[in-house]
């Protein structure tokens, strides 16, 4: 027998109770009473059987989908998984890991936790875990490798075709905000600030009071690659570098108490010592706070490419049962007053998409002490680098793994035993090439997407006949158009390729190191703050 779904009345009357001030009352009266009619009669008479529950989620998820991609409904197990990323602090069997068809991928197993402890390298598959089969499990399989501290749990994974088991003793792990600071060149502190926890102003001052001590006169802060997190935190990080009382950020929206002013509220630690940060196309939302409010200010240098863009501020809403909506309440902005969101999801093209500002069209702004800088969605760099940047046909080639596949295909054929004279050369970024190809790779570019579009559109008009063979003419030149891409884009590539490759030898601590010594970006950032005169030009 079916099962009968009602929405109590008192649902309604809660919602009643929280709606904005600018809402109809009535037009949100009438549809929910229209929506919970229309449930309750598909529920009562649909031919086949329906799960309310996954009708509920598709419903959701429609209403969702033609807002921006940040506004989402959190069931109980991401409400945790949220609460997890901004502790800093979960248990598990530390790794990062990725489900794929069938399997879950370890991404990157972290240096002395459990994974690492248990033999699991980067790039294994897992297959099963416990006497569960992944590929018969429908749910997130990733919940079965979390547990109590000092539980176990085994699984069996597959390394180069080849089937092992592992036993994993879960333990607590904790992510570091700052995974590594260093003394570079005996006087310039080097800083990874990797995300925006609760723990991120106390772990980058201590690192930044402890470089001083060892005599830094000079700081790099490397945010690339950080995708936010806290916004406190955020203005708090400026603040080790900035007065009291500094306007780091504003918040609009055409709701009223929305619109806010932060300010940083403590004295800070150094507000003299020349600084330079560092970001990319992955560094976003709190990243941008940062490195824009500093930029504003005139107090650092940016270096490496424009940032994401992702200005827009949510805000969790608890609903019943344990889950939560994040809604998108308001945009940040600059001190300048630029805008760091970089697509316009209210406005949509043709195609549905969201459009994104024609650099025609930025608009000029005045830092604090008179510079011109510009908005256009994310933050120009003072200084911009090819390596730092994130073109179409690398973010693709990151999407589809093939930088993740390589770098397990060369950790499994060649021995590295030091780092120092490590260089992807020429004949390896050919091997690359050939890899690529003879695994089929097939990275999907917008126009591409379009011309497939097009195409069965062609079909729904009967035209597609006459036009067939011109399209795979057109397909052929742009597969060869693709090709060249990757060749022109050498040094992108070769700079991931490189990071994902040292990963696996040397963890993160290795790569860093690394990096200090290698990275263009880094070693850019130290010319910069070795030619005062360049400095202070940049500055000024």
């Amino acid at each position: 027998m079916k099962k009968r779904i009602l929405i109590p009345i008192i649902a309604i009357g809660i919602f009643f109770t929280t709606v904005s001030f600018k809402s109809d009352f009535f037009e949100i009266a009438k549809q929910i009473e229209i929506f919970t009619t229309l449930f309750k009669e598909l529920n009562m008479n649909y031919v086949d059987e329906v799960t309310p529950a996954t009708l509920m989620d598709k419903a959701i998820k429609g209403m969702l989908e033609d807002l921006d991609p940040y506004t989402v409904y959190w069931n109980e197990q991401q409400v945790e998984d949220a609460k997890i990323n901004n502790s800093g602090i979960y248990t598990g069997i530390g790794a990062t890991a990725q489900n794929r068809k069938d399997k879950i991928i370890i991404v990157e197993p972290y240096k002395d936790y459990p994974a690492d402890k248990a033999g699991l390298k980067a790039g294994d598959e897992i297959i099963k875990i416990g006497s569960v089969n992944i590929a018969d499990l429908q749910d997130d399989a990733g919940e079965l490798l979390k547990g109590a501290p000092g539980s176990t749990v085994d699984v069996t994974y597959k390394r180069q075709g080849k089937t092992a088991t592992a036993t994993i003793t879960r333990g607590a792990v904790e992510l570091k905000a700052v995974p590594f600071f260093k003394l570079i060149n005996n006087d310039i502190g080097y800083i990874v600030l990797s995300q925006f926890n609760r723990k991120t102003t106390i772990e980058t001052k201590a690192a930044l009071v402890d470089l001083k001590s060892q005599g830094a006169k000079k700081i790099i802060l490397d945010l690339r690659g950080n995708p936010g997190g806290l916004l406190d935190e955020a203005i708090n990080v400026v603040n080790l570098f900035v007065d009291k009382g500094e306007v780091i950020t504003t918040t609009k929206s055409v709701i009223e108490k929305y619109n806010q002013t932060y300010k940083t509220k403590y004295e800070p630690v150094d507000k003299e010592i020349p600084l330079v940060v560092l970001v990319n196309g992955r560094s976003a939302s709190a990243s941008e706070i940062v490195s824009g409010g500093l930029q504003d200010l005139d107090r650092a240098v940016i270096v490496g490419a424009r940032s994401f863009g992702k200005g827009l501020v949510q805000r969790p809403k608890k609903l019943t049962y344990g889950t939560q909506l994040k809604v998108t309440i308001s945009r940040y902005y600059t001190p300048s007053g630029r805008c760091i969101q970089a697509l316009d999801y209210w406005h949509r093209d043709e195609n549905g998409d969201p459009v994104r500002k024609d650099s025609k069209e930025y608009n000029e702004f005045k830092t604090k002490g008179g510079r011109t800088v510009y908005d256009g969605g994310g933050i120009l760099p003072d200084v911009e680098l090819e390596s730092a940047v994130f073109s179409p046909i690398t973010t693709a080639l990151l999407k589809d793994n093939a930088i993740f596949d390589y770098a397990t295909k060369y950790y499994y054929s060649h021995q590295m035993t030091d780092s120092k004279n490590f260089k992807f050369g020429e004949a390896d970024f050919q091997d690359f090439l050939k890899f690529l190809k003879d695994n089929n790779f097939e990275y999907e570019t917008e126009t591409e997407k379009k011309f497939a579009e097009g195409l069965k559109m062609s079909e729904d008009d009967d035209l597609n006949k006459d036009i067939t063979a011109g399209y795979a003419q057109l397909m052929k030149a742009i597969d060869a158009a693709k090709d060249k891409a990757i060749v022109e884009k050498k040094v992108e590539i070769e700079s991931l390729l490189t990071d994902e490759i040292l990963k696996r030898y040397f963890y993160r601590e290795g790569l860093y190191n690394y990096q200090i010594e290698h990275n263009p970006e880094i070693l850019e950032a130290v010319a910069v703050l070795n030619d005062a005169g360049r400095y202070a030009k940049i500055l000024k």
